[in-house]
């Protein structure tokens, strides 16, 4: 099934002069899940409703990389919005999204990097409005400059996470390890707009889709019956089953 991310990835690879090269693996992936595909977990793949909404603004190439943790949010979360960030132009949907009065939109990003009178801290709920958070999707230094050179966001409120828990990401490095990938800010998102089970869901989804990533790197068969499976399974009622990819393809799991 198609969400924003893999249509904003068709669109980036059709413009692309050369096809991108993720590091790594050079083994066929499924187009999907982005995992190759005796590691494939789109039978696992949670798809929940929620009242709050996801918005992705995202670097260039960020929708290429299989370890995005972005499309994970757009797998969990069916209200998920995501745009190619560029400093020169901006896509005129985004505008519509960000005026849309059904939205109450919300910067996630640190305070220390904006206007005091901007930051907030939590989301107001039972408004009439459905909270939309907008993640500024890429490395730190393109998500700095997001935040500085999108003239269209300086109008909205910037809501500031504490988070207690380190990040418990292992398919990128970080210079600080207080930052948390994208799919760790989302949940977190999740839960302050009182989306609690949300949030957790796309917390064990992203344990799983860690531990599929790094089993297949290392030639590893995935183990359905871990503790990231089981949570996962417990949440969604999703069986842990052996990948239909891997079956087709004939590829041991």
């Amino acid at each position: 099934m198609s969400h924003a991310v893999a249509r904003l990835r068709a669109i980036r690879m059709e413009r692309s002069a050369k096809p991108f090269l993720a590091r790594g693996l050079r083994a066929p992936r499924c187009p999907i899940c982005r995992v190759i595909f005796s590691h494939c977990l789109c039978d696992l793949r949670p798809d929940i409703a929620t009242n709050a909404g996801m918005c992705l603004i995202m670097g260039d190439i960020e929708a290429l990389k299989p370890t995005n943790t972005g499309w994970l949010i757009a797998d969990v979360v069916q209200d998920t919005f995501a745009f190619g960030w560029a400093r020169t132009e901006v896509d005129p949907v985004l505008l519509r999204l960000l005026a849309d009065p059904q939205w109450d939109p919300y910067v996630v990003f640190p305070a220390e990097f904006v206007a005091a009178e901007r930051v907030v801290t939590t989301v107001p709920v039972h408004t009439g409005k459905r909270p939309l958070f907008i993640l500024l999707d890429g490395t730190w230094a393109e998500a700095c400059k997001m935040c500085r050179k999108s003239p269209y966001l300086n109008h909205l409120p910037v809501l500031s996470l504490h988070p207690e828990q380190r990040s418990r990401y292992r398919l990128r490095r970080s210079k600080r390890d207080d930052h948390l990938c994208t799919s760790e800010v989302g949940a977190l998102c999740l839960a302050l707009a009182g989306e609690q089970h949300a949030a957790n869901t796309l917390e064990a989804y992203l344990d799983v889709f860690t531990n599929h990533y790094l089993n297949a790197k290392q030639s590893v068969p995935p183990d359905y019956e871990d503790l990231a499976h089981q949570r996962l399974q417990a949440l969604t009622g999703t069986t842990a089953v052996r990948s239909s990819c891997s079956q087709i393809s004939g590829t041991a799991a």
